[in-house]
């Protein structure tokens, strides 16, 4: 199979989708892996050390999209991305399309076929490709938190743990997740005074029984939100629907209510976010106030540690890619299960019902688009 990788193109999105093991991994097993010039500049990968391990290096991305019969990603598809979709290929990348009407209805009209990452869900639940990123954006959480704590960032100016004789900044993390649960690790290991709310019970023993009282744990329900977040410096919304539109937990009137120069950080903002005046924003520009409190909505923050999380995400990432390309995508999951639950679009047609929902479109399932698998 022909393999494409093209160089990322959103906004300070410097991560790539394979990696000169990876390349090694698929040009051992026969397959052809073209990727665009530079395209691991980002990640502190060269084109040489991808050409050594056998990569066709490419000029532009036109080449890729145009020959490749698998597209590894890590981001979904941008508007000037959209012209190059077409009909007999696979996409494989992170895709979130319930927060995206644009690039769901670009894959429709181009009567493409794409997997999602974050929709490969395994037996017990977890989604093992959405895992690794999900641990980045948790750990930079409270550091990004942190630094708009400051008042140069307008906020508070409250040190995240504190000093001899004053309180320590006071961290409210919405559900105990992977991306709660890193978050949680690290602003405990920042000294913060920290509090972590899950509907799931289970988790939040989980998290005592680590932490032996180092941190207090919720169960989360409306009044508990609207108390904690009233009292907290930093708010970091960590909640996940597998696929779908992430619920919206705070509302502008309960950010009204809390202290000035407080922060969010919403992590959950590639799901269209957990706060209701949650945006996406971008790494260059990353924050903006409402009602006197800082918003931070980056749409990929694991993009600002790219040698990291190119590294992690192709870890997990590798094993699906090698069996679409060793099997082709309809054998691979016939046999996967898991890998079958990350199809989103089929043949400009939605196989994924949180996505049809979030947009009031039409889907059909899975096994009645089989045989349309390119």
């Amino acid at each position: 199979m022909r393999v494409g990788v093209p160089k990322e193109v959103k906004v300070h999105e410097y991560r790539v989708a394979i990696t000169p093991a990876g390349v090694d991994e698929l040009v051992r097993r026969g397959h052809q892996v073209l990727v665009e010039h530079d395209a691991g500049a980002g990640s502190s990968i060269t084109d040489e050390e991808l050409g050594a391990a056998g990569a066709k290096i490419v000029p532009n991305a036109a080449d890729v999209w145009g020959d490749a019969e698998l597209i590894l990603k890590v981001k979904e598809p941008v508007e000037q991305e959209y012209r190059f979709l077409r009909r007999d290929q696979v996409l494989f990348t992170y895709l979130h399309l319930a927060a995206s009407q644009p690039c769901t209805q670009a894959l429709v009209d181009a009567r493409a076929t794409a997997v999602a990452y974050e929709t490969v869900q395994l037996a017990d639940g977890s989604l093992p490709l959405l895992y690794p990123m999900s641990e980045v954006a948790g750990r930079m959480a409270p550091q990004v938190g942190a630094h708009c704590l400051e008042r140069e960032c307008g906020g508070r100016g409250v040190l995240m743990g504190g000093v001899s004789g004053v309180r320590a900044a006071k961290v409210v993390i919405l559900g105990a997740g992977v991306a709660g649960m890193n978050a949680a690790a690290v602003a405990v290991g920042m000294w913060a005074d920290t509090v972590v709310l899950d509907v799931d019970i289970d988790k939040l023993r989980r998290l005592d029984r680590m932490y032996k009282g180092q941190l207090q744990t919720v169960a989360s329900n409306s009044l508990e939100i609207e108390r904690s977040v009233a009292e907290a410096d930093l708010v970091i919304g960590a909640v996940l629907v597998a696929g779908a539109k992430a619920p919206r937990l705070v509302s502008r009137d309960l950010v009204r209510a809390m202290k000035p120069g407080s922060v969010l950080v919403d992590i959950a903002i590639d799901q269209g976010g957990c706060f209701e005046d949650s945006h996406p924003t971008t790494h260059s520009d990353p924050i903006y106030e409402v009602e006197g409190s800082v918003f931070y909505c980056v749409a990929n923050m694991p993009g600002a540690v790219p040698h990291s999380s190119t590294h992690a995400l192709t870890n997990v990432t590798l094993p699906y890619a090698l069996r679409i390309a060793d099997q082709g995508l309809a054998a691979a999951v016939e046999r996967d299960p898991a890998l079958a639950r990350g199809v989103n679009v089929v043949d400009g047609t939605i196989v994924y019902g949180a996505v049809a929902d979030a947009h009031g479109m039409a889907t059909r399932s899975l096994a009645e688009m089989v045989a349309a698998i390119p």
